[in-house]
């Protein structure tokens, strides 16, 4: 292959700032990917997305960040704008080699409570499911019509035993993490005549900026430490290590999958 015909691969990282995107995004640029990042930050959390920006860059690879609200349908297309222009600027192919979706944005209230005072609502409940749920779709959607994705992408999306186990306060999100599933496993079907896969990735209990905010996480930790056969909790690097590896290319029949990476937590009951 010509310098000319080189393929520059790229991860696009929702989530880009913190927890499981944040190690991701180090760890898919030590494997040679550049780093597209979409992150939601105030500007007192600012200091630490440059420090990761920083990072990146440390390693050898080229790297834009853009601290916009993934769900919002203009805000996206002008960020894909700017990638494409991005691209166009530096000459040569350039293609989404891995797309991750890890967005911890949604309610943590109750359905019920004895006043209805605090109960969740429909604007919280439809909000969790469009933002961590669906909010997946329609950005592949745009990969694809684009055509920044092609043969050989890879397509992931952080969920949780929270899709299927019940977690108190947990109700909205639980469900946007079924719902994402489900996406996953339309998109997989439809995705792989391209070539490309789309894989779930459910990590164990793990301490991060987004899982701080669920009410008892200290408890909820402590209970998935002590039954973790591995005698511990579940990282970002874990999950980010393991995404790496499904990067290969001997990957590419699994697809549509729930793959656990939680050193076995969610086996024992």
């Amino acid at each position: 292959m010509t310098e000319s015909t080189r393929v520059t691969p790229w991860a696009l990282i929702i989530g880009s700032s913190s927890g499981f995107g944040e190690a991701t995004s180090l760890e898919l640029a030590r494997s040679a990917l550049n780093i597209f990042g979409v992150h939601f930050d105030r500007r007192s959390a600012l200091a630490h997305v440059n420090e990761v920006v920083e990072k990146i860059r440390a390693s050898g690879r080229d790297v834009l960040f853009f601290n916009i609200n993934a769900a919002d349908a203009e805000k996206r297309a002008g960020a894909l704008d700017q990638m494409q222009e991005h691209w166009k600027q530096k000459g040569g192919d350039h293609v989404v080699k891995a797309f991750l979706h890890s967005v911890a944005f949604g309610s943590l209230q109750p359905y019920l409570a004895e006043s209805g005072e605090g109960e969740v609502t429909q604007a919280q409940i439809e909000m969790t499911l469009d933002v961590m749920g669906s909010n997946l779709v329609y950005w592949v959607q745009e990969l694809m019509r684009r055509k920044m994705i092609r043969s050989g992408g890879r397509v992931y999306a952080m969920t949780s035993a929270g899709g299927h186990s019940v977690i108190p306060n947990y109700g909205a999100v639980s469900a946007a993490k079924a719902v994402l599933e489900s996406h996953i496993r339309q998109l997989a079907f439809e995705l792989m005549p391209h070539g490309i896969t789309a894989n779930a990735i459910q990590a164990g209990v793990t301490i991060t900026p987004g899982s701080s905010k669920i009410p008892g996480i200290e408890k909820l930790a402590e209970f998935a430490r002590m039954r973790n056969p591995g005698g511990r909790l579940t990282t970002p690097q874990d999950v980010a290590s393991a995404i790496a590896a499904l990067m290969d290319d001997r990957t590419h029949w699994m697809t549509g999958n729930v793959i656990r990476v939680d050193g076995g937590e969610d086996i024992v009951t």
